[in-house]
């Protein structure tokens, strides 16, 4: 394993997995735009490009607890938009990535930090996680793609009890719902996200990314423009398919 820091994120060369932690310890990782910033050069290296699979972690005291709050009342609406297409867009980044992603989350997960942690495909956090989105109570909602990705996968109902009540629940709570792939004992969440990712490194690569974008745009498509899409897809990974079946 090899270690490379870069302000505020280190990297961690895992092989074929890449762990990308972020590192404002001071301020529990909140997502600052420079942290942000430095999260999509991390997402957008070489080293990040060229994985079979991504954890995204924190420290064991925090994921993340949110965005910084220091940064809400400078920004004016032409902000915001350039927000949005700048460092704001890490969120979407992390979501379309062709590797798998695996949040591996302890501490707080809160806001942003929560946004995030939504944007992987899975999820495993330890018995001293804390999710939730207090945006509301800021006065503002959450609008780094959780929202929509909490409805998706809770539905309405259960999105508008955890983003309007605003309260925080633990990791019990969230293997409830759906929202975590496993729960594991304290300090265990990063060793079990990496074995997992390991797991899903080994899969063809090819077959991977296809299927994350399968699965995206069935939540998204008409039940005929999704099957369309599966079916071109499985005939293409099918007629590339080799020997060992890896059609990369």
């Amino acid at each position: 394993m090899s270690t490379t820091a870069a302000g505020l994120v280190r990297l961690h060369d895992h092989g074929d997995v890449v762990v990308v932690q972020l590192d404002r310890p001071a301020k529990l990782n909140a997502l600052s735009t420079a942290l942000e910033q430095e999260l999509l050069d991390v997402v957008g290296s070489a080293v990040v490009r060229d994985s079979r699979a991504v954890v995204f972690t924190g420290s064991l005291r925090a994921f993340s607890a949110g965005a910084d709050t220091f940064e809400l009342p400078e920004m004016t609406p032409e902000r915001i938009a350039a927000y949005y297409r700048g460092s704001g867009s890490l969120y979407e980044v992390v979501a379309r990535l062709a590797q798998p992603t695996v949040a591996a989350v302890s501490g707080y997960c809160l806001g942003a930090g929560f946004e995030l942690a939504l944007a992987c495909d899975l999820r495993i956090a330890d018995t001293t996680a804390q999710f939730g989105l207090p945006e509301v109570g800021l006065g503002i909602l959450p609008s780094s793609g959780g929202l929509t990705r909490l409805v998706r996968a809770v539905g309405p109902a259960v999105a508008r009890d955890i983003v309007l009540m605003g309260d925080r629940f633990p990791a019990a709570e969230a293997h409830r719902l759906g929202l975590i792939r496993e729960v594991v004992d304290a300090g265990q969440a990063l060793p079990v996200a990496l074995e997992r990712a390991a797991h899903l490194a080994g899969q063809p690569a090819l077959a991977v990314a296809w299927t994350k974008a399968a699965i995206q745009a069935a939540a998204e498509s008409s039940t005929a423009t999704s099957l369309l899409i599966e079916q071109l897809a499985y005939a293409a990974l099918n007629r590339g398919a080799g020997a060992e079946g890896d059609p990369r």
